[in-house]
């Protein structure tokens, strides 16, 4: 655990030091949630005319900005490698699991506290927290960001160049974002459409947080649709957390 709190406590201490990469995590999503949501906002209506576009795309900004914190945190992935300083703490005797927790924990760290600051924007969007919803958000804010942060180990991972893992992620995780729900409602999709953003993981991500943002904590486990886009989320990102640390437990520390 001593070796997972030091990497951990790296990757903050590395976000906090550079103040140009907090002020453009949370700057480029309110430039998104402003701009789009203006401009989508007379071509929109709910199914009952009482939402609007810049409340809808809320919670898919909160996803967003969750999938930028991954990003941005696991890029330093490859920066450490050709700095020198993973090979160093991969023949360090530090277990290969707590490299590979440390870097999560880092990185998921890192997209809570940004998350966090964006929920306090809730009711600009007309969304009234309580405080124990803005827990439960928290939570799964958590849950959603440390399987961003796993999928984004492995990709950098297996990369050397971070203009390659930024081709990588803009075909990878970007298209998962903007087919998980987050820009448009699953429902009146084209049927093809449809068919892959249900096969999405970050799909069940987004439903999720939506229905946490209206739904009460003792009433979100009655709902059936919330309860397996849980265990959905949850089984993605016990897949990735247990990817990256396999991928590290094999890797020869050279």
């Amino acid at each position: 655990m001593k070796g997972v709190w030091v990497l951990a406590r790296r990757e903050v201490l590395r976000f906090l030091r550079q103040p140009t990469r907090l002020f453009g995590s949370l700057a480029q999503p309110l430039m998104f949630w402003f701009f789009m949501g203006s401009g989508f906002a007379g071509s929109f209506t709910d199914q009952v005319g009482l939402m609007s576009y810049g409340e809808f795309f809320y919670p898919g900004i909160v996803l967003m900005l969750l999938l930028f914190a991954a990003i941005f945190s696991t890029i330093t992935l490859i920066e450490d490698r050709n700095a020198g300083f993973l090979q160093g703490v991969l023949v360090a005797p530090v277990p290969r699991l707590s490299i590979a927790l440390g870097k999560l924990v880092g990185g998921t760290a890192i997209a809570l506290c940004q998350a966090g600051v964006f929920l306090l924007l809730a009711p600009v969007a007309g969304i009234e927290l309580s405080a124990v919803m803005l827990l439960v958000l928290v939570a799964l804010c958590a849950l959603i960001g440390l399987g961003f942060t796993g999928l984004g180990f492995i990709v950098a991972w297996k990369l050397d160049s971070v203009a390659g893992y930024h081709a990588v992620m803009s075909v990878v995780m970007l298209p998962m974002w903007l087919l998980s729900g987050a820009l448009f409602p699953i429902e009146g999709a084209a049927a093809w459409l449809e068919w892959v953003m249900r096969c999405n993981p970050v799909t069940y991500a987004m439903v999720v947080l939506r229905q946490a943002f209206y739904v009460g904590p003792t009433d979100l486990l009655a709902e059936a649709t919330f309860v397996r886009a849980l265990a959905i989320t949850a089984a993605w990102t016990g897949l990735t957390v247990a990817g990256s640390a396999w991928i590290v437990a094999r890797s020869r520390g050279t």
